[in-house]
């Protein structure tokens, strides 16, 4: 096996990536769009997945709570990836609900034993009824969860020991916290354990002001190109990390020409070849 290169699938990159699937391993789809859908959309899901490889990417489970995920939802992504049969499928270190109240988006828990227990119970529900242990991702947030008693590296990497479970590592959200919160984004990935990273999300984002304090934070908004730093964290980890890995661009707007974005799964790709000789060696 070797390393992939894919982009997640909008309906407004469509053509451009039905054009393009000699450039494009693997597509990663949203199954919260597919959990309501009609018949017949997911029919069409299902012949794409037989046209080229593809994972399910969950957004709305809340796996890093201290309170139990939603059966519901468990089921209907159970349903799902039964119908589609995905490579893999991959959901947020996240909590989206409490008490009954939808908050409207992926935030980041009280990094504590508390939570580690929760999401790894969360996870090992998911595996009961889904049949597969979904991949892991961390999350950008703009508040440093208050109460919190470890960092956000040790907080994941005692996640992974608990659930066994693999990280899908955004580099982006990564990136975002270490500079909105002063950490080295390199020493974050230093303490993870590298044989339990399996895939890469490649993301951009922008720069706003805090209404109250007027501090800038970088924001993930998936509406921009992959800075620079973001690249330099890829051929980062790409020496720490031997084995073959899932590098899939995400873009929810603002959409360049298909080419631009082509452009920068090759970018990817070249960064990777560099970092794969290091990496090899120090594994040997």
């Amino acid at each position: 096996m070797k390393d992939r290169f894919g982009i997640g699938w909008r309906p407004e990159l469509a053509a451009g990536i039905l054009a393009n699937l000699d450039r494009i391993d693997i597509i990663e789809v949203i199954a919260d769009d597919y959990f309501d859908a009609p018949k017949f959309k997911c029919r069409a899901l299902r012949t794409l997945a037989r046209q080229v490889p593809l994972a399910l990417h969950g957004v709305s489970l809340g796996m890093a709570s201290s309170a139990a995920v939603e059966g519901a939802r468990l089921d209907a992504s159970a349903r799902l990836i039964e119908e589609i049969e995905p490579e893999f499928w991959s959901e947020h270190l996240a909590f989206v609900r409490s008490g009954g109240i939808e908050i409207g988006h992926l935030a980041a828990p009280p990094r504590t034993e508390a939570t580690i227990a929760g999401a790894a119970r969360n996870l090992a529900t998911a595996k009961k009824i889904v049949g597969a242990l979904p991949l892991v991702e961390n999350i950008a947030t703009l508040i440093d969860p208050p109460a919190s008693a470890m960092s956000e590296a040790d907080w994941t990497r005692e996640i992974l020991a608990a659930a066994r479970c693999d990280l899908l590592l955004d580099l982006h959200n990564l990136y975002a916290n270490a500079i909105n919160f002063g950490f080295d984004p390199r020493r974050y990935i230093d303490r993870l354990p590298r044989e339990r990273v399996r895939g890469i999300h490649l993301a951009g984002g922008r720069w706003i002001k805090a209404p109250s304090s007027g501090a800038s934070r970088l924001l993930d908004d998936h509406l921009h190109d992959v800075p620079q730093a973001v690249y330099e964290l890829l051929e980062y980890a790409e020496e720490k990390i031997p084995q073959p890995l899932t590098v899939v661009l995400e873009r929810d707007g603002r959409y360049p020409p298909m080419e631009a974005l082509l452009g920068q799964l090759d970018r990817a790709r070249a960064v990777l070849a560099r970092g794969r000789p290091a990496a090899q060696a120090e594994a040997a």
